[in-house]
């Protein structure tokens, strides 16, 4: 049966209200209230999605969006209708004194990781997309891109089957989606999303 969109908002409610890591920059980001059987899971928002109040706000949202353009054919409204989003940690982990953003801890993620589980416990979602090596990492372990990109993983988590075909990070800091094999496995991937019946239904 599949949940509500009331109890989806609850939860949504409570993903905003959570101050389990002191370390992390509220408020929490999420995105729509959708019943989405396909579960898109990033690393974490950056500094602009807690003001802009959605997940992939910025740069890499355009490129990621973008890609949905290309195939299944989805705009970005209709990506956001359409995919639930989640990520490793719902929170801005801030800045890191040599630049850049700060990668969560391993005991924030940990602590974050309730809400995925509630999450795949409401939705039940039969396809995730992790976008980047360290969502990647909470389905399939670490493994290179090259050998995880353009492929489809059936996997288990926390005791729910589903189809896992990873995505590399959109960001405009790493070339690896813009140059080959990389770009060749990208349009590998999009293909499998696109004719995946998650995502036809």
């Amino acid at each position: 049966m599949s949940p509500t969109t009331a109890a989806i908002e609850a939860h949504l409610a409570a993903v905003r209200a959570c101050t389990r890591c002191p370390r992390m920059h509220r408020p929490a980001v999420v995105g729509r209230a959708t019943t989405s059987r396909v579960l898109l899971m990033g690393q974490a928002p950056g500094d602009k999605e807690p003001k802009l109040g959605r997940p992939f706000a910025w740069t890499a949202g355009k490129t990621l969006f973008k890609w949905f353009a290309f195939a299944p054919g989805w705009t970005e409204d209709e990506v956001r209708d359409r995919v639930y989003f989640a990520a490793v940690c719902r929170c801005f982990p801030g800045k890191r004194p040599e630049g850049g953003d700060r990668v969560p801890a391993p005991d924030e993620i940990d602590r974050c990781s309730v809400w995925l589980e509630r999450e795949f416990d409401l939705l039940r979602p039969t396809l995730v997309l992790p976008v980047g090596k360290l969502a990647i990492t909470q389905f399939l372990g670490e493994r290179p891109l090259i050998e995880t990109i353009g492929r489809i993983f059936p996997t288990q988590y926390r005791g729910h089957s589903v189809d896992c075909i990873p995505l590399p990070h959109p960001s405009g800091a790493s070339p690896w989606h813009r140059m080959e094999p990389g770009v060749t496995l990208l349009h590998r991937a999009l293909a499998l999303i696109a004719a995946h019946p998650a995502v036809r239904r």
